[in-house]
């Protein structure tokens, strides 16, 4: 004997099968049937074969049995019913939040969340100003826009301790950050609370030449417009082309861990 080895493919799906009078031509007018029916590809060639008549096309449609059935069905095949939703306009909008991005671990790591929640230790906020400010620099990062943008923006994101705030908690956080400093506190030019942070976030990484052997160095420049800047700009040549606003030069150096200081 030789053995072999027989290919069988078997698919299921519906057709309408027109008759007359039922089976045959007769006198009761055409009418539709809904027949679920097997194809099978065997040894070449296509076998049909009728596996169950459901009734009249018409009387299923007419008592939502059709519907129900197809919805029973769709249960084990939800893309199905998705799809066939959205190709119909039918679908239903949803829900959904997105997970919020993964950056709690980068600001604790680089002390921000340290200094900031170090400065507030004093302070008696009735709500977290940390997590606001979090929030604020992660609507800045992905979205940048106003304050009233970020509480509407955090609403599509997962963002550990922002449940309970409000956008005047986003308003006050900022006008926390622009607090101006008492005179024998201002060593220097620290004028506010946000120039305090960033010279303590520069302190906890001094040290920040002392095992380098290769540094790569960038600049950029920043303009004011209207008041302010005064205290920190100067005028000279623009590469904003802006010679009549006070300017800035920010540079950045990356540190032996690929973490960025502002000079």
């Amino acid at each position: 004997m030789v053995p072999c080895i027989a290919v069988v493919r078997i698919e299921l799906f519906m057709v309408i099968c027109e008759n007359h009078g039922g089976l045959l031509w007769g006198r009761s007018g055409p009418r539709s049937y809904l027949q679920i029916v097997e194809n099978r590809w065997q040894g070449g060639g296509a076998r049909q074969r009728v596996i169950a008549t459901l009734g009249r096309l018409e009387a299923l449609r007419a008592s939502g049995q059709l519907d129900s059935l197809l919805r029973s069905g769709a249960r084990f095949c939800e893309s199905v019913m998705v799809l066939g939703a959205r190709s119909n306009g039918e679908a239903l909008a949803l829900a959904s939040r997105r997970t919020g991005p993964s950056f709690e671990r980068l600001w604790a790591e680089s002390g921000c969340r340290a200094v900031v929640e170090g400065l507030l230790a004093e302070r008696k906020f009735e709500f977290s100003v940390e997590r606001a400010v979090f929030l604020t620099v992660l609507h800045r990062l992905f979205d940048p826009g106003s304050d009233r943008a970020a509480d509407k923006w955090r609403g599509d994101y997962t963002i550990a301790g922002v449940e309970e705030l409000q956008l005047h908690h986003l308003y006050r956080a900022m006008a926390w950050l622009g607090e101006e400093l008492p005179e024998e506190a201002q060593s220097g030019r620290t004028p506010c609370m946000k120039d305090l942070i960033e010279e303590q976030l520069f302190a906890r990484r001094r040290d920040l030449f002392s095992t380098l052997e290769l540094v790569f160095f960038d600049t950029t420049s920043i303009y004011f417009e209207g008041r302010g800047g005064q205290r920190i700009g100067r005028r000279g040549h623009s590469k904003d082309h802006r010679p009549d606003c006070p300017q800035m030069v920010v540079g950045a150096v990356l540190d032996g861990e690929g973490r960025p200081g502002v000079l």
